[in-house]
């Protein structure tokens, strides 16, 4: 390798890990520094929002960009996909009309076909007319004397699992099932570092803080930027800032100002009953915010239950979306969130908020109460930029030569702003002219299932969670 390499990414998350593997893909150097001893720690995620379902407030075109990246990263990390469907309903109580949502649905459905017109192999969600199902009161109530099957195929069978346990006279009718699948962040994290440990194109350092970056442009030294770690300073030629929440950090340090909100939030994990046969994933939607915001519940193996629930004393916090002000590029959280962040959690604190979940789970699904606390949450923070905080995806900026900005809101929008890195570097003749055309991906193709499964059950206990959660619901083979 190199002393002067091609690309310096600061940040191993999602963003920063597929830049590298994009970048290897191309036979591009690259060294990447990650703060904690494994990549993908940053928020974390469990949906891969194939049509922006979840989302009742942003925009049409947003839901098809977040289509189209799911269904690229999907492909790229096809054994972390877990291919169960979502029940997507309305209370009674909530403003939203499921009218609305179906409009949507069918453009989505159109605009999957022509993905599909595109590349064949793009069908990941199965046949586009079996994109999304509605079902009424009757059928419903039919539903509910039909038989458990333990492992469903069909969206009826998914749905008369689900509908037994869920008190649907609270729900608006139709209520939807649709084909956005389980996104797990364990076996996506357990494959990208298996591929980045096996190419000569990314020297991936672990447990490695980078303290302070040099802007040499201007001293014609062969390289663009030092990267000042504890024990080394690296030199490279394009530098890259995929540090999530902290992204604004090195922005000041390198007296660029842009303006960005973040936002902390957590999942909690809880452990429930054993039900006679698998569920979809429950979304319940409600105003972000209000006491009544949505409710998610996500099965994980062995009973074990992820929930979100958008409300201050669940999901979201009290001061925990702040905004870069006094012309800083870096929010700062206050005392209580910066403690979560960097030391962890009370005991207290995660028995209150697990079991308010739990709580909100019950109003709708009643059997729920018995669930009681399965793990830690699952937290983090993210960046927004710009001030719109409904903003659901998010690429990259290139506020200097040499240097780019990742940020990404959903980890979908990985795979985009690492082809637009390789397409600015092309630009500015950082490296030679490359096809970037080709969907190439042999490095994580060359990645076993049975290596996967390994290293994602140890990611998962060494960051204190049930190691269940590192596994798909529905297998794959």
């Amino acid at each position: 390798m190199s002393e002067i390499y091609s690309v310096g990414i600061i940040g191993g998350g999602v963003s920063g890990v597929v830049s590298a593997l994009q970048l290897a893909e191309h036979n591009i150097d690259s060294i990447l520094f990650e703060q904690e001893n494994s990549v993908v720690n940053g928020p974390p995620f469990c949906h891969l929002h194939a049509g922006g379902n979840l989302y009742p407030d942003i925009s049409y075109e947003q839901c098809k960009l977040l289509m189209k990246q799911s269904i690229e990263m999907a492909r790229l990390f096809p054994q972390s996909i877990d291919e169960r469907p979502t029940f997507i309903s309305i209370p009674k109580t909530e403003k939203y009309e499921v009218d609305k949502i179906e409009q949507r649905l069918n453009l989505l459905v159109d605009y999957y076909q022509t993905l599909i017109d595109e590349d064949p192999e793009n069908a990941i969600l199965g046949d586009p007319k079996d994109y999304y199902k509605t079902y009424n009161n009757d059928d419903l109530q039919f539903l509910a004397t039909q038989p458990t099957v333990k492992h469903p195929k069909t969206a009826d069978e998914w749905m008369t699992n689900a509908i037994k346990l869920i008190d649907y006279t609270k729900l608006k009718t139709p209520i939807i099932l649709v084909q956005e699948y389980g996104w797990n962040l364990f076996r996506l994290g357990a494959q990208a570092q298996l591929a980045l440990n096996k190419t000569e194109y990314c020297n991936l350092k672990t447990n490695t803080d980078v303290l302070s970056i040099t802007d040499v442009r201007d001293q014609n030294l062969g390289y663009n930027w030092k990267i000042q770690t504890k024990d080394n300073t690296y030199k490279v030629n394009y530098l890259v800032n995929s540090c999530g929440f902290k992204t604004g950090k090195f922005d000041e340090s390198l007296h660029l100002t842009t303006e960005r909100l973040i936002e902390f939030k957590a999942a909690y994990v809880s452990k429930w009953q054993p039900i006679p046969g698998l569920i979809p994933e429950l979304i319940f939607h409600g105003e972000r915010g209000t006491p009544h915001g949505m409710v998610q519940l996500t099965p994980y193996c062995d009973d074990y239950y992820q929930i979100h629930g958008m409300t201050n004393d669940i999901t979201l916090f009290e001061n925990g979306l702040v905004q870069s002000k006094d012309n800083k590029s870096q929010p700062e959280f206050n005392e209580g969130i910066t403690k979560k962040l960097n030391h962890g959690w009370d005991n207290d604190d995660i028995k209150t908020r697990t079991e308010n979940a739990i709580d909100s789970v019950v109003k709708f699904v009643p059997s729920f109460e018995s669930a009681s606390v399965g793990g830690p949450p699952l937290f983090g923070a993210q960046q927004i930029p710009g001030d719109d905080p409904n903003l659901r995806v998010g690429e990259v900026s290139f506020p200097c030569k040499s240097y780019a900005r990742s940020e990404i809101v959903k980890a979908s929008s990985a795979l985009t702003v690492a082809n637009q890195i390789i397409n600015r570097m092309l630009e500015e003749s950082v490296v030679s002219k490359i096809d970037t055309s080709l969907q190439q991906k042999t490095l994580l193709d060359a990645v076993s299932k049975n290596d996967i499964d390994e290293l994602a059950r140890e990611l998962a206990v060494q960051r204190g969670y049930p190691e269940a959660l590192s596994r798909l619901v529905i297998e794959k083979y």
